[in-house]
This record gives C-alpha cells, structure tokens and sequence, in this order.
C-alpha cells in the first residue's frame, strides 16, 4: 500500500494518462515505420523500438499497480504532534548548524529536489515519531548524524 496526498495520487493518473494516450502510440507508430523499413532481421532500429514500447508497457504497468493500492491520506484530519508520513519537518544538523526541511512522502512521490523524501530512507526512519525538539541519532553511509527537530507540519 502507498501513502499519499490527493496532489501526488493526481499527479501519478495523469502521468499515466500521458503514457497511455500519447507515449503508447507515438511507440506503436515507431514500431511500424521500423517495420516498414524492410527485414526485420537486421533491423537494429525495429528491435530498438520493440524495447522501447516493452519499457512503456512495464511502466504502464507499474503505474496501474500503484494507483490501485494508493491509500489517500487526508492531512487535514492529522495532527503536527509527531513525524509522521505526509509531513514536513524542520531539522537542524546539531554538529554544524545546517538546516533543512524534508517532507516524508511514500517512495513514489518521493523526490530529493523538491525536498520530499522517502518514508524509507534512513534519515525519514530515524525521524518517525519523534516530536519537536527531540534529536535523533541516525546511521546514514557517512556516519551517524544528529538532527534537531525544529517543527512538524502537514503540507496540502
């Protein structure tokens, strides 16, 4: 099951209205203008665009699956007690100062530049069900770091 907001679980549909009503034909179309292009033996841009419509269709796939065990979470019916999924958290690098903010999301909406994190990355783990001003100690591959947590809210 994937966690979700309403914005995320809308984004996921039409990425995959995207993929079936323009990606799938443009692949069928390349598809057959290789094919018409004479032996399909030796046709290296024919098997190429063979393996692009079955890269398409496994996507497609994927995306169908994760719709249909979307969980929708509506944060307007949760509280900012406590890192939980869905929520922005405002951390402090108790060694060096440095701060930051992370949403956790569910690993499909997950997406480092626009600061929403996965809800199974190390640093999310370390944070769930910690409350303001609490600091976890969590192990990351450059070591173990200390994070403050300065605020806990729910983004719309």
């Amino acid at each position: 099951m994937a966690y979700m907001t309403q914005k995320g679980y809308d984004k996921l549909v039409a990425e995959l209205q995207q993929l079936e009503s323009v990606e799938r034909p443009k692949a069928s179309a390349a598809i057959a203008e290789a094919r018409d292009k004479g032996d399909l033996s030796e046709n290296a841009e024919y098997e190429a665009a063979k393996e692009a419509q079955s890269l398409l269709e496994m996507k497609i796939t994927q995306l169908k699956m994760t719709i249909a065990d979307a969980k929708i979470i509506d944060t307007s019916k949760l509280n900012a007690d406590t890192v939980q999924i869905l929520t922005r958290v405002e951390l402090k690098n108790v060694k060096n100062g440095a701060k930051m903010a992370y949403t956790i999301v569910s690993e499909t909406e997950a997406n480092l530049r626009e600061g929403k994190i996965s809800v199974k990355t190390p640093i999310a783990q370390g944070l769930l069900g910690k409350k303001v001003g609490d600091v976890a100690e969590i192990q990351v591959p450059q070591g173990l770091i200390h994070l403050e947590i300065l605020g806990i809210s729910y983004e719309e």
